[in-house]
Parts: structure tokens; C-alpha cells; sequence
């Protein structure tokens, strides 16, 4: 079964070549050539004809043209103007499905997201630009509640990261903030023989689901997260009292949420986090 017309080299060349175009590294382009990988992202996703789904840096089309059929709209967000006309192509024959956003993601509102798409995305589904990934993930956990579900294809590193459990090296401020919003429910490797051109490094494609009732103070408990880890190698207390808070204060509220003082930030769960975060409040 095909998946993407466009998920093979010879195809892939053929529309950069009818284009004028040339693989750009400066905006991290390394076009995914294995259909089968479509297939597996795909799967994750579980899309559906009522799905509005909200991709980043689709290139010249190669997974949005395997999503267009199943969902009831795709809004795109590109940052290379010269894809546009590509996509026009590429996508025309679920054209009308396809809302287009010209832009950085990173400066692209939810607002401007809705205006385009007409209706607020429920899944993000994207091959991410490993440059924006891990922040383009936390962001629509934290800015979109209207998105239940993200299936990226991160940097080999970064999936490490999201889904690194307390006391690992991997695990840091990003994690716990992650942990806050959503868990991994799945995850596979994509080696670099499945792109054009090869990366230097290695992919994994991740599923996060949102947490069915998320922390209703979780930008607060983030605030906590980055000054525990702001000076990592330090205690937590010596670490967030550098970043301001009172020590007596933090005396009292590591007492109430029965956490001790002396230990580094690395080895607490998202859950002690939240304790740690009610404890000041009510200090």
C-alpha cells in the first residue's frame, strides 16, 4: 500500500528540479524518502475525517499529502517562501483541504492557526525541524488545549529527552515541563538512509497524549521546574533560592511537600514538582 507519492528520492528530486530548487541545510531540509515511515506516522496518529490537524514545516508536501484524505483539514505552517508554489502542486488534489500559513512557527499565533484552518487543530502531526522540535512541542501542549495529540519526528536526542524518567541524564527542566501536559504512548527509530539528504544524526518519531486532566496551575509548577534546574549541579534549594525565592519560604514548603532540601533537582518526579508548587503558594 502507498501512502505518499511523494515518500521516494526519484519523485522527491523530480519536484525540487520542475521548481528550481535545491535542498536548503540553512532551514534543516532533509526530505523523508521512506513511504513505509509515512505509514507508521500514520498509524500513530489514528487520524480521522473530523481531525483538523495542525502541521510545521511540511516541505514540498511528503506526509501532508498521505494526511489530506483522511482528515477534514490540514493547516500548514512553512517558513521557506519558496514552497508555497510547491505545495500548491503537490497537495491540489485535496487542495481545498489544505490551509496554508506562511511563517515561523514560533511566532505563529493559535489564533492565526484557527483563522486559516476555520476550526482549532486537535493533533499535531508533523516531521519537525529539529532546530524548533522540542520547543514547537511544548508550546502547543502549553498554548493549544484544543490539541489532544502530537506525533512528531524529533531528533534521536530530543525523543530521549521527552521521555526520560527522574534520576537519567536526559531528564531536565524540558521533561517535567512535558510531564505536566502529556505522556509518551509510542515511539519509533528512523535511521539517516531514510532521508535526502542523510542527516548526521538519528530520528525517532514520538506520540504524545494529552493528560486527560492536565495541573490546572502547570504554568506556575513550570516556574518551579526552571528554577530547580537553573543551576543543575546545585541543590534544589541553593538552585531556586540563586533564582530569587525566599529561603525561609523554601524551608517551610519543602517540609509540606516532604521533599528534602539537599537534593538536586534531577531526581524529582513531575508529581513532587507539583507538591512543591501548591506548598509555595500556601506559604
Amino acid at each position: 500500500m502507498s501512502y505518499s507519492y511523494l515518500a521516494n528520492g526519484r519523485e522527491t528530486r523530480a519536484v525540487l528540479e520542475r521548481h528550481g530548487l535545491s535542498l536548503k541545510h540553512r532551514l534543516g531540509q532533509n526530505f523523508l524518502v521512506n513511504d513505509d515511515v509515512i505509514g507508521r506516522i500514520l498509524e500513530l496518529a489514528e487520524l480521522g475525517s473530523d481531525d483538523v490537524v495542525y502541521e510545521i514545516g511540511p516541505g514540498i508536501g511528503t506526509l501532508t499529502v498521505a494526511m489530506l484524505p483522511l482528515v477534514h483539514k490540514v493547516v500548514a505552517v512553512e517558513a521557506d517562501k519558496a514552497l508555497p508554489p510547491v505545495l500548491a502542486e503537490t497537495c491540489s488534489r485535496d487542495g481545498e483541504k489544505l490551509a496554508l500559513v506562511q511563517g515561523d512557527a514560533l511566532r505563529v499565533s493559535a489564533e492565526e492557526l484557527v483563522a486559516a484552518a476555520g476550526a482549532e487543530p486537535n493533533k499535531l502531526v508533523s516531521n519537525l525541524p529539529y532546530q524548533v522540535a522540542a520547543t514547537v512541542i511544548l508550546g502547543a501542549l502549553q498554548h493549544m488545549p484544543s490539541v489532544q495529540l502530537v506525533v512528531a519526528m524529533v531528533q534521536a536526542e530530543v525523543a530521549d529527552r521527552i521521555a526520560a524518567r527522574p534520576g537519567t541524564k536526559e531528564y531536565g527542566a524540558y521533561t517535567a515541563k512535558l510531564s505536566l501536559f502529556g505522556r509518551v504512548t509510542g515511539r519509533f527509530e528512523v535511521g539517516p538512509h531514510n532521508f535526502t539528504p542523510p542527516p548526521h544524526v538519528d530520528s525517532a518519531v514520538v506520540r504524545i497524549e494529552r493528560l486527560a486532566a492536565p495541573y490546572a496551575d502547570s504554568m506556575q509548577v513550570a516556574e518551579v521546574i526552571d528554577a530547580a534546574f537553573a543551576q543543575r549541579r546545585k541543590t534544589i534549594r541553593n538552585s531556586m533560592s540563586a533564582k530569587g525565592y525566599n529561603k525561609d519560604v523554601l524551608d517551610a514548603a519543602f517540609a509540606a511537600a516532604k521533599i528534602d532540601p539537599r537534593t538536586r533537582a534531577e531526581k524529582l518526579a513531575p508529581e513532587d514538582f507539583i507538591r512543591l508548587s501548591d506548598a509555595l503558594r500556601a506559604c
